[in-house]
């Protein structure tokens, strides 16, 4: 009686543990399924810019001629192991040994959807490194931990790290509610002001360690090492203003986690005029001195 009372616990444990199990599944698929971007967590995101939209058509493309060969491999693996369930004992056809048409197919058929992907890939991995005529060229040097910003040839140059309000409630003890928290761990105290519609580049490097400049709706990830140079770069289509966050996707130390990156799309109008009230607040006008000289003899 005891050793039947302990299986029957053991069975209500695991029951509750496959119950909670599936209780987050569901909820992580509730929230997919309410995402904004389509498939939601489950799915790449198509981005806000064209070339972020074509690497989102190649990944598609993939990914169902993936789901294609699963299928007939799959498919026919099933069919064998139904169809052919009752054959032990039977005696092999030795008369099946070799087929040259059946080897034909399976050469050509790999072949034509090496081509069929190869073509694509290659043209737009070469579209990432287009870098020509670009308008704006921003040096980003990644560090522990945070980000700088300097805008070559405007003579603006910033700091960006990881919002005080996120900082003070991730410290252990804090007492403070993360859910109160905008953005928690997703905002920065100076994000980097870019305009929309116009091609910007970006030079990306480290001060300590490799660090990894990713924004996933720009469709953008470039890794930043010291004494290197990367360059990448993106444009916002001119109807997409508004705010795009990002992270550090390269393991670089104890605060990894805390180097967010958050862009500040604008229009061109109000880019420039933040551009020029950053220029006056870095570079103020020097007063001109009084003169010292003799007035003139009348």
């Amino acid at each position: 009686m005891a050793a039947g009372h302990e299986i029957q616990i053991n069975m209500m444990r695991k029951f509750r543990s496959l119950s909670a199990f599936a209780a987050v599944l569901a909820a992580g698929l509730s929230t997919a399924a309410h995402a904004d971007s389509g498939w939601g967590l489950l799915n790449m995101t198509q981005g806000v810019t064209a070339m972020s939209r074509q690497i989102y058509g190649l990944h598609m493309l993939m990914f169902w001629l993936c789901v294609a060969i699963a299928v007939v491999v799959f498919g026919v693996m099933a069919y064998s192991i139904f169809a052919f369930r009752k054959s032990r004992g039977a005696v092999a056809d030795t008369s099946l040994v070799h087929s040259t048409t059946v080897e034909i197919i399976w050469t050509i058929v790999p072949i034509a959807i090496l081509v069929a992907t190869a073509v694509p890939a290659a043209t737009t991995l070469i579209k990432t490194e287009d870098l020509r005529n670009s308008q704006l060229t921003i040096r980003v040097t990644g560090f522990q931990w945070g980000w700088n910003y300097e805008y070559l040839n405007n003579g603006v140059s910033y700091f960006s790290r990881l919002d005080r309000a996120s900082d003070a409630a991730r410290q252990l003890g804090s007492g403070i509610d993360v859910t109160t928290v905008p953005h928690y761990l997703l905002n920065v105290d100076h994000p980097l002001v870019v305009p929309v519609g116009m091609k910007v580049r970006l030079l990306v490097t480290a001060s300590d360690v490799i660090h990894s400049w990713w924004v996933p709706a720009f469709g953008v990830k470039k890794d930043a090492i010291p004494g290197f140079v990367n360059e990448t770069w993106f444009n916002i289509d001119a109807d997409k203003a508004g705010m795009y966050r990002g992270n550090c996707a390269e393991l670089c130390g104890r605060d990894h986690g805390f180097m967010p990156i958050v862009v500040d799309a604008r229009s061109k109008e109000d880019f420039g005029a933040w551009l020029k009230a950053k220029q006056l607040e870095q570079h103020p006008p020097t007063a001109s001195a009084p003169s010292s000289a003799p007035a003139a003899a009348q």
